[in-house]
């Protein structure tokens, strides 16, 4: 394990992007919302100073929305999964070992670059703002939970100059007396209750308790973290991902559906998500479920039904897929209900690397190595081209998403969407 650790952490990340092309937007209020613009989900520290929550719904803040002039936008994932990628190439100049955590965070090995780790960490802030555009905080530590500590010490004071470096005992100690217990990685609501009820109200507090105290009240990830707030590296650095178990796409509908077609329609897109899911993970399903369901909020009569089909071989195919989803909404749908909700869920996933899981009847081999060679070169077209490509029986058109009217262009991704500069 390295001895120091950074995390580089973007400031309101998907607000920062939002900012990167329009410079007429910084110290004022913005907000970025959610799938089909029902939620606020990242907001700039003007809108946090007005009291306004992560999560909470557009028209409950309506009031402060309209009185503080804040500026709304649509979500533009494309653009900030391109921003995102960016800073984390960038991040390879410092250092040949990286560990992504999230959108806009990152792990970096400070001890592959033979720098001092305070000096390198005030490089790569200023570097990344001269490179991408985007500010981050940088924490350094010994462990992976210091120097998530040590992060939010950097945002939190702006007297740091956005990089906070807690390798010294000394100075660790005296953030974490400052530090509340809710602010260590991974710490809730309800585990922050539990804590405090038995005392502990400091990061301090919490990592002077004896690790067998803490096994004994908690479960072993959170003793994890504990013994990393003590100094003990336990978290791997740049530990692979796990495959999913299960992939689940599914979402709400701003309009609700009422007829069978529509649905199928939709969840034929879902399928064709979760197929792709399911391969970029090298994974075969051997279960497809289905399910679809009305708002518990409506007056009308509530109705929620999920059907399930176990395959005799594993697949990723998504023509397989596709004919299981659609015969199994014929035997779950009924007329006459508003439908709020549906999904498809793919499960019982095993590693297609394994030759061992899936058995195959004696004329299934080159129907399996075609079924392979057309998926393949599926995923490769709609990953160069955007997404161009779908099978005959799938209508592209999201019936449950309404059209986002304050959607940024995709800047980067998008020739279509490149900023326009005037002169005069």
């Amino acid at each position: 394990m390295p001895a120091n650790i950074a995390l580089v952490d973007c400031n309101n990340f998907y607000v920062s992007c939002e900012r990167l092309f329009r410079p007429d937007l910084i110290n004022k209020p913005v907000a970025v919302l959610s799938n089909n613009d029902g939620c606020i989900v990242a907001r700039s520290q003007e809108v946090k100073d007005l009291g306004i929550k992560m999560a909470v719904p557009v028209h409950q803040v309506k009031d402060l929305i309209e009185q503080h002039d804040i500026q709304l936008f649509s979500s533009n994932y494309p653009l900030y999964a391109d921003l995102s990628a960016r800073i984390m190439h960038s991040l390879s100049a410092f250092s040949p070992t990286t560990d992504v955590y999230s959108i806009d965070e990152a792990f970096v090995d400070l001890d592959r670059a033979n720098r001092e780790p305070s000096e390198l960490g005030h490089e790569i802030k200023n570097s990344l703002w001269q490179w991408v555009g985007i500010p981050v905080g940088v924490g350094i530590g010994p462990t992976k939970a210091l120097a998530k500590l040590a992060n939010y010490a950097a945002k939190k004071w702006p007297k740091t100059g956005g990089v906070v470096d807690i390798s010294d005992a000394v100075k660790r100690k005296k953030i974490m007396q400052i530090t509340a217990v809710n602010e260590v990685w991974g710490v809730g609501r309800r585990l922050t209750e539990k804590l405090n009820a038995l005392g502990i109200e400091s990061v301090w507090d919490l990592q002077s308790q004896p690790i067998r105290s803490i096994r004994k009240h908690f479960n072993i990830t959170f003793a994890q973290t504990v013994q990393e707030l003590q100094g003990t590296p336990v978290m791997s650095f740049a530990e692979p991902a796990k495959p999913k178990q299960q992939i689940i796409c599914s979402r709400s509908f701003k309009d609700k559906l009422t007829n069978q077609q529509d649905l199928a329609q939709t969840l034929s897109v879902f399928c064709l998500r979760a197929a792709e899911k399911l391969r970029a993970q090298q994974g075969l399903a051997r279960k497809v479920s289905v399910f679809i369901r009305t708002s518990p909020f409506d007056n009308s009569e509530l109705y929620s039904k999920s059907a399930h089909y176990k395959l005799k071989s594993a697949t990723h195919d998504s023509r397989d897929l596709l004919k299981i989803t659609k015969q199994l909404l014929v035997s779950i749908y009924k007329e006459g209900y508003q439908y709020q909700q549906a999904g498809v869920v793919l499960g019982d996933i095993t590693n297609s690397r394994v030759a061992t899981v899936t058995q195959h009847d004696l004329f299934s081999a080159n129907a399996d190595q075609r079924s392979e060679k057309l998926m393949s070169t599926l995923d490769q077209i709609n990953q160069r081209f955007n997404k161009q490509i779908t099978l005959a029986a799938v209508d592209n058109k999201k019936l449950w998403q309404s059209v986002p009217i304050n959607r940024s262009n995709q800047y980067t991704t998008d020739w279509r969407g490149l900023a326009r500069v005037k002169t005069q």
